[in-house]
């Protein structure tokens, strides 16, 4: 299934979905989806075997098939050959499904890291995704940017996985397995998307009454447009003077005490940062399109959007609203 978005360039963007294993699009996803194959084709021959074998014993010994014969059918108390074979088979399907998955866990978490690689810290909160960039000096939010890597090019991302609050779980299914978030503990996984695009996942770990929206967005640059993201990243939030009024709203609210914005007062890390929130497509970790509406009911009333959200109501003035939207949606 392919959907196509429009961006501010009218340029297609492509979503690369469904978010499914059975759609595998990055190396480790692949590795999986064969485990999952090869897990599935030994059960249903298991299946088969036994509901093959249970369907004939009760065809072939069903009520009524002895009536009116002098004598029972032969009473079997007792077979080496079938004890042995039901002890030795299980057993030997068991090592063969260990040693396989065991393949797949030492492949994938042992990976060789190649120093074409990009290294991402990935924090986990209630309910929205940190995205830090220590190599570029860039901290962004919910939609989380990697280069493309194909056979000729190898560039995998690798991703430090941390928590803020509670347990998470990181999971694009069409790239990799998902890992958890865990507070006061470090774990890694990495990802290699071979086409650009946009590939969908989810937290996959119940952590709060707003999970089901904390949507995660990994966006596969081509190198060229991976490399302007960056430098667009870098450079300070452009400050329109015209917007001077939103601005001053902004920093004269609690706002500041949970994002920041570069260039300007607001240093809060409670909340996502907001430096260049007008070049994301979305608000609220994925779930809503960013437009000004969508962006002014959202400030206006978070749980609008997303009931139970930790971002309060900010009660402001419909004039103060207006402006700081206005100033928000200039912060490209």
């Amino acid at each position: 299934m392919l959907v196509l978005l429009i961006d501010s360039a009218n340029l297609p963007q492509v979503i690369h979905g469904p978010t499914s294993i059975f759609s595998p699009a990055g190396t480790p996803a692949h590795s999986i989806f064969s485990l999952s194959m090869l897990v599935l084709a030994v059960t249903f021959c298991v299946f088969l075997i036994v509901a093959s074998l249970l369907t004939y014993a009760i065809i072939r010994f069903r009520e009524g098939r002895y009536k009116g014969e002098a004598e029972e059918p032969p009473q079997i108390y007792g077979s080496n050959q079938i004890e042995l074979s039901w002890t030795v088979i299980p057993i030997l399907i068991v090592v063969m499904l260990f040693l396989a998955s065991a393949r797949v866990i030492f492949t994938t978490q042992d990976a060789t890291k190649p120093a074409s690689s990009l290294d991402v810290v990935v924090v986990g909160h209630q309910f929205w995704w940190e995205y830090r960039y220590p190599k570029y000096g860039i901290v962004t939010a919910n939609e989380l940017h990697v280069p493309v890597s194909d056979s000729k090019n190898p560039e995998p991302t690798f991703l430090t996985l941390t928590s803020a609050d509670t347990d998470h779980s990181f999971w694009v299914p069409r790239l990799a397995g998902k890992t958890d978030l865990i507070p006061n503990r470090v774990n890694s996984m990495w990802i290699d998307p071979p086409d650009a695009g946009i590939y969908l996942g989810q937290c996959a770990q119940y952590c709060g009454v707003q999970h089901a929206k904390m949507l995660i967005r990994v966006y596969a640059d081509t190198p060229s447009q991976f490399e302007q993201w960056i430098k667009d990243q870098q450079k300070p939030a452009v400050q329109d003077a015209s917007k001077q009024e939103g601005r001053e709203v902004f920093e004269h609210n609690a706002c500041i005490s949970c994002h920041t914005i570069q260039g300007t007062v607001a240093t809060g890390t409670f909340g996502p940062n907001l430096t260049h929130l007008a070049s994301r497509d979305t608000i609220a970790s994925g779930s809503v399109p960013l437009n000004a509406k969508n962006l002014r009911e959202f400030i206006d009333n978070p749980a609008h959007f997303k009931p139970g959200v930790l971002m309060p109501s900010m009660h402001l003035s419909n004039h103060d609203l207006d402006a700081v939207t206005a100033y928000l949606m200039s912060l490209k």
